[in-house]
C-alpha cells in the first residue's frame, strides 16, 4: 500500500485551502500558515491521515463489505466513477436522493422497478404496449438509470462512506451519522470536521488533487479484495484436503477394530471352556447315586 509523498501531493496542488475569511475554526489543527489570505494545509498531516484512512478501507474492502463513494461535484465526477468501477464499488455522482440510507427500502424499489423495465423489454411485454406507454417507460428507465444506476448491486446499507466535499454532501454525511456508518472525507479548510470519522484535509476542489487521493484510496481497497480472493482459495484447498485426511483415518480404524476383534475370540473362546469345564463334575457326582439305588 503505497501512500503519496510529500513532493506528489504538493504537484498535485493538495495543500492550496480557501480563503482566511471563509475558513472553519475546527481547521486549524490542519492548517500549516496562511499566504496571501489563503490557508496552506499542512501535507504531512494529509499523508499521515490518508494512510490511516487507506488502512481501514483496506480492511473494510478485506471483510467484503461495500464502501459507497459520493462526489456530486462536477470536477469529481468523472474521477470517481472510473475509480469506483475499477474496484467494484457503488457510487453516487449526480445529485445525492434524500433518505438513500435512512429509507432504504424505498431506494431499493425504485432499482427493482428499473429491474423490472428490463425484463418487461426482454420477455417481449414492451413490444405489446402504444407508443406513448413505450416512451413514458423509457423516460423513466432512463432518469433511474441516472440516479440509481450505479448503484444497482447495492442490496444493503454500505459498510462506508468516502465523501469527497463533506460541505457538498452533507445531507449524505448526516444520514451516515445517524445510522453510525463511519464516514472518510476529503475536507478541506471551509469545513468542519467533527462529523467525519476519518479526515484527510486537503485540496477538495481541484482535479489533480482528487485523482490523487482517490489513486492511494482504490489501490488499498483493492489489495484488500486481492487478499480475500486468496484467502478463500486457501479454505478451499484445506476444505478440500480434509475429507482425503479422514478417510486416511478410517482403514487405521477398521484395523484397530479387526485387531480388538481378534483379540476377543480366544478370550470368548477360553471363558466358555471354563464354563464348560464344570459339566463333568456333575455327572461323576450323580453316579454314585446311580449306584447306591441299583444295590439297593
Amino acid at each position: 500500500m503505497a501512500t503519496p509523498s510529500f513532493d506528489q501531493l504538493l504537484e498535485a496542488g493538495c495543500h492550496f485551502g480557501h480563503l482566511k475569511r471563509k475558513w472553519n475554526p475546527a481547521m486549524a489543527p490542519y492548517i500549516f500558515m496562511e499566504r496571501n489570505g489563503i490557508h496552506i494545509i499542512d501535507l504531512y498531516k494529509t499523508a499521515a491521515k490518508l494512510e490511516d484512512a487507506a488502512s481501514a478501507l483496506k480492511g473494510i474492502a478485506k471483510a467484503g463489505k461495500k464502501v459507497l463513494f459520493v462526489a456530486t461535484k462536477k470536477q469529481a465526477k468523472q474521477v470517481v466513477a472510473d475509480k469506483a468501477t475499477s474496484i467494484g464499488m457503488p457510487y453516487v455522482i449526480e445529485r445525492w436522493p434524500g433518505g438513500m440510507l435512512t429509507n432504504f427500502p424505498t431506494i431499493r424499489k425504485a432499482v427493482k422497478k428499473m429491474t423490472s423495465i428490463d425484463k418487461m423489454s426482454k420477455d417481449g411485454t414492451f413490444d405489446n404496449l402504444s407508443k406513448r406507454e413505450k416512451l413514458q417507460i423509457t423516460r423513466q428507465r432512463a432518469k433511474l438509470e441516472k440516479t440509481l444506476g450505479s448503484i444497482a448491486d447495492l442490496n444493503r446499507l454500505p459498510s462506508a462512506l468516502f465523501v469527497v466535499d463533506v460541505m457538498k454532501e452533507h445531507i449524505a454525511v448526516a444520514e451516515a451519522n445517524r445510522l453510525n456508518i463511519p464516514v472518510f472525507g476529503m475536507v478541506d479548510t471551509n469545513s468542519d470536521p467533527s462529523n467525519i470519522d476519518y479526515v484527510i484535509p486537503c485540496n477538495d476542489d481541484a482535479s489533480k488533487s482528487i485523482e490523487i487521493i482517490l489513486d492511494s484510496i482504490c489501490a488499498a481497497m483493492a489489495e484488500g479484495i486481492e487478499e480475500r480472493k486468496v484467502e478463500k482459495i486457501d479454505n478451499k484447498d484445506e476444505a478440500e484436503q480434509e475429507p482425503g485426511d479422514e478417510e486416511a483415518k478410517k482403514p487405521h480404524r477398521a484395523r484397530i477394530n479387526r485387531h480388538k476383534v481378534n483379540n476377543a475370540e480366544p478370550v470368548a473362546a477360553a471363558a466358555k471352556e471354563e464354563v464348560a469345564e464344570p459339566a463333568p463334575a456333575k455327572e461323576e457326582a450323580e453316579k454314585p447315586a446311580a449306584d447306591e439305588k441299583a444295590a439297593e
